[in-house]
């Protein structure tokens, strides 16, 4: 298993500076555990994406270290959906959510709960 250091111009995501401040805080509430991001097939327009807090991620996940309390993980499976994906935090009035913004995505569903790529 290989970590690689955080490095923006070859990451297969990116993840902003409001996202990696929600990732520490998930990381600080769960020690020892590490963000995984996939997709699994979902919702009418095929996928969707699954931010998990895991211990351990699968054996072929791309390890990326954020920052000394973060650690990316990324499914190998899903890279070619999520390759050029930056993960962001935003906030809508009282809400936050994190956002996707994929150069992949072809169309998404109305409410944006699901996505597909060709």
């Amino acid at each position: 298993m290989t970590v690689q250091a955080f490095d923006p111009t070859s990451q297969v995501v990116t993840v902003t500076p409001a996202a990696l401040a929600h990732f520490r805080r998930q990381v600080t509430r769960e020690p020892g555990k590490s963000v995984r991001l996939s997709v699994k097939k979902s919702g009418c327009t095929g996928f969707k994406y699954v931010v998990d807090m895991v211990e351990k991620g699968a054996e072929d996940d791309l390890r990326y270290q954020l920052d000394d309390q973060v650690q990316l993980l990324v499914d190998s499976d899903s890279l070619h959906m999520l390759s050029g994906t930056e993960i962001d935090l935003v906030t809508e009035g009282i809400n936050r959510q994190i956002r996707f913004t994929n150069p992949n995505v072809k169309d998404q569903c109305g409410c944006g709960e699901s996505f597909s790529v060709s």
